[in-house]
């Protein structure tokens, strides 16, 4: 609400003080307002990343939240997710059709029966961005954190067999280099399926670095400073 203090063509008193100091506090809690959003805009992309228990030390892994939503609340989700995208398809005079599902602890939204490569973007970066405006949309209208999943064309999964392909190839050459590697930068959704290949595969794996230049790097099983130490000194029996 914006206090009005009369008008400036009235030839009235000018502003006082306290007008100005009010104005000063309404643009502080403005300020303060946008700050949280974004926080929790950092806060929700984090909590894509929920690394399998072989990648330890990661600092993205996050146990669920105490607010959690239940199986009705998620079907809830994927109804204002889908009205959302439906509205931006119809702005963007764009043609797709838009499936709800629920995976795992979840909500899945997709736009299906087209190909939308401009609502995917180079290595998906504009689709990243409208799946955090979709979570906004979720959590204006809920009060609750969203991590509804938002995928277009089926491109997350095709991108889920690359990575995972990625992953074990990553693994095989660790392994027999006992070497670490560093992958390029990922979204966290990205580097949490190469965090399971690299378990499935038995080997370690973390991520390091700052988003959006976050990356994953792919440890051997066992640090060779440790076989080290399990053996014993020479001479000793």
């Amino acid at each position: 609400m914006v206090a009005v203090t009369g008008d400036d063509n009235s030839g009235g008193p000018a502003p006082t003080d306290s007008t100005g100091m009010n104005g000063a506090s309404a643009a502080d809690e403005q300020a303060a307002d946008q700050a949280s959003t974004a926080e929790s805009a950092e806060q929700l992309a984090e909590s894509d990343e929920s690394v399998a228990p072989a990648a330890e030390g990661d600092q993205d892994s996050e146990e669920a939240s105490e607010d959690e939503t239940s199986a009705p609340d998620l079907e809830q989700e994927s109804e204002i997710a889908a009205d959302y995208i439906e509205g931006l398809l119809d702005v963007a005079d764009l043609d797709g059709d838009i499936d709800m599902d629920v995976e795992g602890d979840r909500p899945l939204v997709s736009v299906v029966g087209a190909t939308l490569t401009e609502l995917v973007g180079p290595k998906g970066e504009v689709l990243e961005a409208l799946q955090e405006l979709t979570r906004l949309a979720v959590h204006r209208q809920t009060g609750t954190r969203s991590r509804i999943m938002l995928d277009v064309g089926g491109y997350r999964a095709r991108r889920r067999q690359e990575l995972a392909e990625l992953g074990r190839t990553a693994a095989e050459e660790v392994s027999r280099t006992g070497v670490p590697q560093r992958l390029e930068a990922m979204t966290p959704f990205e580097r949490k399926v190469v965090h399971d290949a690299v378990a499935a595969a038995g080997l370690r794996s973390e991520s390091e670095g700052e988003e959006p230049a976050r990356r994953v790097v792919v440890l051997p099983a066992q640090d060779p400073v440790d076989d080290a130490v399990m053996q014993p000194a020479g001479g000793q029996g």
